[in-house]
């Protein structure tokens, strides 16, 4: 077990890493982040610009590659007039520092309080995708954006790693816990769950149940034959995003 608590590292985050000297290319406006949150830790970051955008998304991607490969979802969102900032977390692409869950939930903050100082803060709306929608409901949690969509959520990544290895003690072994279903209770604006029906690495219960913790305020919207990486293959996708950001 103690070999599992060292290691296990490897098995959550595939990250890409970049050189320093990486150019980005892409044909839409765009520039270059970088987040200074203190000595030996940066994070970079992209932001896609339109003019006189309707909002801001705060982009949290998955747990592989980096946001070089993760930027091309930003059009979802610049489409329909809204600026789209993706970070990427500690040892991904070109941003430094030694993980841990505390320390990553951390830098996602000072992001978010860095466009505070430059965007009035409903002009703000949180996205999560996969493990980053964990990331996602601890800010909108800790602050008060707009909105908070969720792509395929989790319940609490303690009950995604019971699922894969259930006889190991996850809640003493893991190092990774994203309690979401604990963090979601203290989200005061509206949130959107956006789950396949047919997600064989995060089934659509977890969504389900992060629902029922407060139906009121938490809207579920299932794409049919949706899995776990497929969702913006579908039209019902971008309809629902479309829906959210132009209402």
């Amino acid at each position: 077990m103690v070999v599992v608590y060292f290691v296990q590292e490897k098995f959550i985050f595939k990250p890409e890493r970049l050189p320093e000297d990486f150019q980005y290319k892409y044909d839409v406006p765009f520039e270059e982040l970088f987040f200074d949150v203190e000595p030996g830790v940066r994070i970079n970051g992209l932001h896609f610009y339109c003019g006189n955008p309707n909002g801001l998304i705060l982009y949290f991607h998955g747990n592989t590659r980096s946001i070089k490969g993760w930027a091309k979802y930003a059009k979802d969102f610049y489409r329909y007039n809204y600026d789209v900032i993706l970070a990427d977390y500690r040892g991904f692409g070109k941003s430094t520092g030694k993980r841990s869950e505390k320390e990553m939930l951390k830098d996602m903050q000072f992001v978010y309080e860095m466009l505070l100082a430059k965007y009035p803060e409903s002009h703000l709306l949180v996205y999560g995708r996969s493990i980053g929608s964990g990331f996602a409901t601890k800010i909108a949690a800790d602050n008060n954006p707009r909105y908070l969509i969720l792509d395929s959520p989790y319940y609490s990544f303690i009950r995604v790693a019971e699922r894969y290895a259930p006889l190991l003690p996850h809640r003493w072994l893991l190092r990774y816990k994203l309690r979401t279903d604990q963090w979601i209770t203290k989200v005061k604006c509206h949130t959107y769950i956006i789950h396949g029906t047919k997600d064989r690495l995060i089934p659509i219960k977890h969504s389900e149940q992060l629902q029922k913790i407060n139906p009121h305020t938490i809207t579920l919207i299932r794409i049919h034959g949706g899995g776990h990486n497929n969702l913006p293959s579908f039209p019902e996708y971008h309809n629902f995003i479309r829906d959210i950001l132009l209402y």
